[in-house]
């Protein structure tokens, strides 16, 4: 929100200054308002008021400031600027657009006090009016189209908070998005641009039950632990075991229309790489860039800790607008503990009652709060849209058992715990299969055996029991040895052995195994089966394990990934497989 939109100023002064934290008095404010901190200027919001003091946690560094400056108050809580131009995009938590801020300090580093609105209040764009003179409109509809990038249209809808009405002017034409596109008969005029208080979920008219996948290309999320279009998952996991490098793949490759990825407090290196690769991907859907349907928030670690609160809002709000128009957005939180560990120096500051590990009481409400705001929803005008959130937890020690990580896992229904044993092993993406699941799977089950094939959850069902199979034995062969198992439980280690290497584990940076469809990663299962079924009969026929498991053919399972042609590979594969086995007894 820019210090333009100032309105009724009411002027307080500092009285103290704790960090972020600063109180202030005869400031004549509300909750939740934005204020004007010091003689710079700097942005903040009112998160507590008892009796004359006012306390305000700021959104940029507070050293220097003193007791005695200024605080004005704008009257408005923080918002978000919503229109054409927030796509291809690079803002802070705040939204205020970096690269517009580079330009105008001509300099790589902000300076405090310095804003700019979150969207182009000059550039003009195209409109299509979708309503003519006459209809009758009201709040949600949508009255134009504007084609926002090359693979995204955006949708000019009447506010939220509009009462409606009849037409009485619209015309195709350049406009910027503060000019009026329709006119009413109540005189109210829509324009494309509109502000929401980030606080506050944009109004819909029910929440469903989403029955759609939100597919990765990821064959341990797709094909085990799957994750709905309106759905939520946490990735939790310790450092190195490739938290952001799974959001980054699920960003690049997630079956949504728009992209919003929020980094909350991590590293500028890893939003480095997202700002750098982003812009040269290619989108496997249109061909065209893929920064053409996304949306960034870099906030990292280095940014001032009151601004991460305020990041995982923003983000949100943004995404809830492109859901209106009917857009499936998936949201990428990278990372929630860091926005958690904020919470907690803003609340021990105000001296609050701690809660577990020092953590705010309300811990578990504002998570819920956030994660809430996701799901596939029917919107006012019509239309189907969905926000799917994809919050990565940074467990100190990787300890699950940490406060941030068991609230998330009391809201999310999907959970990919990562490992660092795993990860050490060279294991990715590093997803431990006993530990994850996905309440999603019953509902997500009769559009994968529609759309991919009939026996999907059946395999599905098949591989799990393996793997739990191998679990249990990989206990006794530490104890005994594996020559000490009975041939068939040697046999199911071997079998097991190729789920984990050519189904399990995927190459991020190969260009073809980077993303797996459904139907390659249903096709790499049943090439295991095969071998599985056929080996079994070869056992029972008295052919010894070791040769089983030591067969030409099956090495190839390892390469399924890697194949652009897989389904000839494959045939050709299973074919191998079976004539060999065969052939020994």
């Amino acid at each position: 929100m820019s210090q333009a939109t100032q309105q009724d100023a009411a002027t307080g002064v500092i009285e103290s200054v704790s960090g972020p934290v600063v109180t202030a008095r005869d400031l004549d404010a509300r909750m939740n308002d934005v204020v004007y901190v010091g003689d710079e200027g700097l942005m903040g919001e009112v998160i507590e008021i008892e009796g004359g003091v006012t306390t305000i946690q700021v959104y940029e560094e507070t050293s220097g400031v003193g007791p005695g400056e200024p605080v004005e108050n704008t009257g408005e809580p923080l918002s978000v600027d919503l229109g054409p131009g927030m796509l291809d995009a690079i803002y802070d938590g705040t939204q205020r657009p970096l690269d517009v801020l580079e330009a105008k300090m001509n300099s790589a580093f902000l300076d405090r006090g310095v804003d700019a609105p979150g969207i182009d209040l000059e550039k003009e764009w195209e409109f299509h009016p979708e309503v003519k003179e006459g209809d009758e409109v009201s709040a949600g509809d949508v009255v134009g189209i504007v084609e926002e990038t090359v693979t995204i249209d955006h949708k000019v809808m009447v506010p939220p908070d509009s009462d409606g009405g009849e037409v009485v002017s619209v015309e195709s034409g350049d406009y910027t998005v503060e000019d009026t596109v329709v006119e009413l008969d109540t005189g109210e005029e829509i324009s494309m641009h509109q502000e929401w208080p980030v606080r506050t979920p944009r109004p819909a008219v029910e929440k469903k039950t989403p029955t759609k996948p939100l597919i990765s290309g990821q064959r341990v999320l797709d094909g085990l632990f799957p994750i709905a279009k309106g759905g939520t998952a946490a990735i939790p996991g310790p450092f190195g075991s490739g938290k952001t490098v799974t959001q980054h793949q699920l960003a690049k490759w997630a079956d949504a229309d728009i992209v919003v990825y929020v980094g909350c407090g991590e590293r500028g290196n890893e939003m480095t790489e997202v700002i750098e690769d982003f812009p040269e991907l290619d989108d496997p859907k249109t061909g065209n860039p893929l920064m053409a349907r996304t949306c960034l928030i870099a906030n990292t670690s280095n940014m001032p800790v009151a601004a991460r609160e305020s990041c995982i809002y923003t983000g949100i709000t943004i995404a809830e607008f492109f859901r209106d128009m009917g857009y499936d957005v998936a949201l990428m939180a990278d990372s929630t503990s860091r926005w958690a560990e904020a919470m907690r120096e803003i609340s021990s500051r105000l001296e609050e009652m701690p809660g577990e590990e020092g953590y705010p009481a309300y811990l578990s409400a504002r998570l819920s709060q956030f994660y809430e705001r996701a799901g596939f929803f029917e919107n006012t005008n019509g239309t189907t849209g969905s926000v799917s959130v994809i919050g990565a937890v940074s467990p100190p020690g990787g300890d699950f058992s940490e406060p941030v990580t068991q609230n998330t896992l009391r809201i999310v229904k999907t959970f990919w715990a990562l490992d660092a044993d795993l990860a050490e092993r060279r294991h990715f993406p590093s997803i431990n299969w006993n530990e994850s699941y996905s309440l999603y799977r019953d509902q997500l089950d009769p559009w994968f055996e529609e759309n991919v094939t009939e026996d999907w959850s059946e395999i599905r069902q098949w591989a799990i029991d393996v793997l739990d199979e191998e679990s249990e034995l990989q206990e006794i062969v530490q104890l005994v040895g594996k020559d000490a198992l009975p041939e068939d439980q040697q046999l199911t280690l071997e079998i097991a052995r190729y789920l984990r290497e050519a189904y399990l584990q995927q190459n991020a940076f190969h260009p073809t195994d980077t993303f797996c469809p459904p139907e390659k990663t249903h096709l790499i299962l049943t090439t295991i089966k095969t071998y599985n079924d056929e080996a079994f009969e070869a056992l029972d026929a008295g052919v010894p394990v070791e040769d089983l498991v030591s067969l030409d053919s099956t090495p190839r399972i390892n390469r399924i990934g890697v194949q652009e042609d897989y389904e000839e590979f494959i045939e050709e594969l299973k074919d191998d497989i079976t004539e060999e086995l065969r052939g020994m007894y």
